[in-house]
């Protein structure tokens, strides 16, 4: 595996609003074109934060703007942002765009997350669908959230399987001032109606206990069926940050295997599965090599092999964390300072891979995109 090209999808412009460019992901259509989403702001965590879409016709080298998406109506009698958003073809022509809501009036300039409690700002989750490849769009509407979830983020853009049934991945949250333990876990909301209703929520990552959190869960869905998901682990009892973990479904998210320590360190980001089965994995080893890479496994539930390791991005020298000196609540806030992130990788129709992520400095994130090759 090789990088074969490399460039930048869109660029940040210092002291604009549009200085910090992050969250980007990628899908690809029916028709071969690619359509990016990704999130500009002010800073990483902003009151003024967009999403904005972008359009490839030549395979990612070259992307132009389409527009931005936006949602001005109330939740609960509050305004607010869209964090992130992730783009889903359900059929040619036919996407659905699953976004992540951040009120900003219930508790206005305070930070998503409080270093104090573990709670986070008040959260909903979106849709909205285009029956044009993206060019126009249905009003927002929301997906209902039972209580014990609390502030609900978006970890993966929706699934859908072969019987047409759609999976949204959400992980759960406390409110901003609860200052209970958290007792933090991943679940799994199935559609058979194309979004109109959900079952109640399954759980995809979850310790009884409290101590092990499963963050930011990326899913992939194999040729058979079969889905994978890959989670960043934390412990908060050593406030340590785990190898990455992998769970497998092969019941469509009703039934989980026990996860498999990948040997891996530490953030996952979204796999990328090809039509032979192969699976793409990227992530960042932010604290032991600063470095954005990929690895490729054969399947979606066997080993990524060392020896297909591929750099996309390296920080500069390594730097250990310490172990046991910041509470979980400094670690939240302090992803609002990582100036490279969240790699997303999308499988092309020529049998290439296109990772996109973000990185810059203080000024200004841009999102960047590298083309891999598989021997």
């Amino acid at each position: 595996m090789e990088i074969v090209a490399s460039g930048t999808l869109s660029r940040g412009e210092p002291g604009t609003h549009r200085a910090m460019l992050t969250f980007a992901s990628v899908v690809t259509l029916a028709s071969g074109s690619l359509l990016a989403a990704l999130r500009a702001g002010t800073s990483k965590d902003s009151a003024d934060e967009t999403i904005e879409l972008y359009r490839s016709d030549d395979g990612g080298r070259a992307w132009n703007f389409m527009r931005c998406l936006a949602f001005d109506g109330e939740i609960n009698g509050a305004r607010g942002t869209l964090k992130l958003c992730y783009l889903t073809e359900v059929a040619p022509e036919h996407l659905m765009a699953a976004a992540m809501w951040i009120d900003r009036t219930t508790y206005p300039g305070q930070p998503l997350f409080n270093p104090d409690t573990e709670g986070c700002l008040p959260m909903a989750i979106l849709l909205a669908e285009s029956t044009d490849d993206g060019a126009s769009w249905t009003p927002w509407r929301q997906v209902p959230m039972p209580d014990q979830i609390g502030p609900a983020s978006l970890t993966s853009p929706i699934l859908q399987l072969t019987d047409g049934t759609l999976v949204l991945s959400i992980e759960s949250n406390k409110h901003y001032y609860d200052a209970s333990q958290w007792y933090q876990r991943v679940v799994l909301f199935r559609s058979h109606d194309r979004g109109s209703s959900w079952a109640p929520p399954l759980d995809a990552g979850r310790d009884p206990s409290g101590r092990i959190f499963n963050w930011d869960q990326r899913m992939a869905l194999a040729p058979d069926g079969r889905i994978g998901a890959f989670t960043w682990t934390y412990d908060s009892a050593t406030k340590r940050y785990l190898n990455m973990h992998r769970r497998i479904s092969a019941d469509g998210g009703l039934s989980w295997s026990a996860h498999v320590d990948l040997g891996i360190a530490d953030q996952a980001g979204r796999p990328a599965v090809l039509r032979d089965g192969r699976v793409i994995l990227p992530w960042v080893d932010r604290f032991g090599t600063r470095t954005i890479r990929a690895r490729m496994a054969p399947a979606i539930n066997a080993d990524f092999a060392p020896e297909t390791d591929v750099v996309l991005y390296a920080l500069g020298s390594a730097s250990a964390r310490a172990t046991g000196t910041d509470t979980t609540g400094d670690l939240l806030v302090e992803m609002s300072l990582w100036t490279f992130g969240l790699p997303y990788a999308a499988a092309l129709p020529d049998g290439d891979v296109l990772v996109t992520y973000y990185a810059g400095d203080a000024s200004a994130l841009d999102i960047r995109w590298a083309r891999l090759r598989l021997a």
